[in-house]
């Protein structure tokens, strides 16, 4: 197959939108690229015009991006190029989507912490605070730390450690500032 695949940084412009299909979960969301330019008689940073693409996942990926992404959040989306033209209203309208194969937040301009996803336990994915995380589950309760299994930096359970490595203390350490 010759697919195009593409590599844009941008920001999220809506949120994600999950719904279940017969093959799996399907998500998508809109995405802003805007490029940035020095201007060297102004001295200063002056944007270009902002791209808008419609980014479509399948799958684990669209869970994973429904319990992880909000809008304005700065992400990077790889994935294949796909532009299609219809006609609405007697006008012939030009749309360029996305098929995402990976998305991730770009750190450049932030932090994350990763989570591997448990198959089976939705939970995992959901966002803190969210509505639809259940409120008595491990990593909830106020009292959850590094030496409860299920709550930030635990994971013993899961990995059979019984303390916390180097890395999940640093994770813990982490502040996420929005």
């Amino acid at each position: 197959m010759n697919d195009t695949l593409v590599t844009l940084v941008g920001n999220t412009a809506t949120g994600v939108e999950f719904r279940e299909t017969a093959t799996g979960g399907m998500a998508r969301f809109r995405f802003a690229v805007t490029p940035r330019r020095w201007d060297r008689e102004k001295q200063l940073w002056t944007d270009g015009h902002t791209s808008f693409y419609t980014v479509w996942a399948w799958r684990t990926l669209a869970l994973n991006l429904a319990g992880s992404v909000s809008v304005g959040e700065p992400l990077v989306v790889h994935g294949r190029l796909k532009v299609r033209e219809e006609e609405r209203e007697g006008q012939r309208r030009t749309f360029v989507d996305i098929e995402a194969v990976a998305v991730g937040h770009d750190l450049t301009r932030g932090t994350a912490a990763f989570r591997r996803v448990m198959r089976g336990d939705p939970a995992l994915t959901a966002r803190v605070g969210s509505a639809d995380r259940p409120g008595d589950g491990p990593g909830d309760g106020p009292d959850d730390g590094p030496d409860d299994p299920g709550g930030p930096g635990g994971g013993a359970e899961r990995s059979g450690n019984k303390r916390a490595t180097g890395r999940q203390k640093a994770a813990q350490e982490l502040v996420s500032v929005p």
